[in-house]
C-alpha cells in the first residue's frame, strides 16, 4: 500500500516581471523517502524549494505539508517542516550545544533527551560541547541537520548540502540522512550537483528543466538495465575459444572478442546460460559486466546536455 504523501505539489507556478520561472510543478512525496530535486543551470530548482519552505511566494498552485497548506496556514504546515537552505546559519561563538539548546527553546516540548538524541545521530557526540567557530564545514552541516531536526519534522528540505564538503564530508551526509528516513520516517528532499551522490543516496528524483517537471522515476529504474538487451562483456580465457562458443549459442547476439574475453548483446536471463555453456566448453570465465547507464548518463539524455547548477 503506497504512503500518504507528506509533501505535496499541485501546480506550483512562478512568474517574475512576466517571465515564468516555474511551470505547474506537481509531485508527491511520501513518508521515509529520500527525495532528489535535479535540474540544469536555471531550471527552477531553487526557486521551487524556497517556495516549498515559504521563503518566496507563489504565482499559483499549492504546497501541503501532512494536507496543510503552506500558502494558507504557513505557521502550522511549518512546524512539521525543517530546512536548511544554503548554509545553515549558526553562533560560531557558542558550541554546538549551546546551539541546539538555544533552538531548542524556540519550540515548545524539545527535551534534553531529544537533543542528546539528535547529537548521537549526526556522530558530533565527540565534539559537540566545543565551540562552532573551531568546526569544519562538515561538522557544521551536521550540526544544521541536527538543529533542523529537533522537533521531528516530518519532512527535511536541504538545497545543496553537499556544497563546499571533501568527500568524507559527502559521505557522512549522505550516511546520516539515509538514517534519517529510515529510523525516524522523516521524508528527505535534497538537491545537489554530484549526480554520483545523489544516484547513492536517493530513492526518486524529479528532474526539471525551464520550470517544468521532465519526469519523476525511481533510482534503481534509471540505473538499472534497459529492456531488452544489454551490453555484457566476460572476461574470460581462451578468449578465442569463448567468443566462438558465445557467437554459436547466442546467434544475433553480436559478439565481439577483445583482449582478455569478448562483449555481446544479450537479455538478462540469458547471461546465466551462457556463462553454464562456456564452463561447459572448458571456457574460464572470470567476470561478467553488464553495462546501464549512470544517472548522469539519464539526466544529460533527459535535459539534452543541460549543465547541472
Amino acid at each position: 500500500m503506497p504512503q500518504q504523501p507528506v509533501v505535496q505539489l499541485r501546480n506550483v507556478t512562478k512568474r517574475i516581471h512576466g517571465k515564468t520561472i516555474v511551470d505547474r510543478l506537481t509531485f508527491d512525496v511520501p513518508k521515509g523517502e529520500v527525495f532528489g530535486f535535479l535540474g540544469p543551470n536555471g531550471a527552477g530548482k531553487t526557486t521551487t524549494i524556497r517556495m516549498m519552505v515559504g521563503l518566496i511566494s507563489m504565482s499559483e498552485g499549492e504546497v501541503l505539508v501532512n494536507g496543510i497548506s503552506v500558502n494558507k496556514q504557513f505557521e502550522r504546515a511549518m512546524k512539521h517542516v525543517g530546512a536548511i537552505v544554503e548554509n545553515p546559519e549558526l553562533y560560531k561563538f557558542l558550541t554546538g550545544y549551546q546551539n541546539l539548546i538555544h533552538f531548542a527553546r524556540m519550540i515548545p516540548g524539545i527535551s534534553r533527551d531529544r537533543i542528546d538524541e539528535v547529537v548521537e545521530l549526526v556522530k558530533l557526540e565527540n565534539r559537540i560541547h566545543d565551540k562552532v567557530k573551531t568546526y569544519s564545514l562538515g561538522m557544521r552541516q551536521r550540526l544544521g541537520v541536527a538543529q533542523a531536526i529537533l522537533h521531528k519534522p516530518d519532512v527535511l528540505i536541504l538545497d545543496e548540502p553537499t556544497n563546499g564538503l571533501d568527500p568524507e564530508g559527502i559521505r557522512e551526509l549522505r550516511d546520516y540522512l539515509r538514517r534519517l528516513a529510515n529510523e525516524e520516517g522523516t521524508a528527505v528532499v535534497v538537491s545537489s550537483h554530484l549526480l554520483s551522490e545523489m544516484e547513492l543516496m536517493c530513492d526518486r528524483v524529479a528532474i526539471i528543466q525551464s520550470g517544468k517537471l521532465v519526469d519523476v522515476r525511481q533510482v534503481r529504474d534509471l540505473v538499472g538495465a534497459e529492456e531488452g538487451a544489454v551490453r555484457v562483456t566476460f572476461v574470460a580465457e581462451p578468449a578465442r575459444l569463448a567468443a566462438d562458443v558465445a557467437a554459436r549459442a547466442m546467434p544475433g547476439a553480436d559478439v565481439s572478442a577483445q583482449p582478455g574475453g569478448f562483449a555481446a548483446s544479450l537479455g538478462y536471463e540469458d547471461i546465466p546460460e551462457l556463462v553454464r555453456l562456456l564452463v561447459q566448453a572448458d571456457v574460464r570465465v572470470y567476470g561478467v559486466k553488464a553495462a546501464s547507464k549512470t544517472l548522469e548518463d539519464q539526466f544529460l539524455e533527459m535535459t539534452r546536455g543541460g549543465r547541472i547548477v
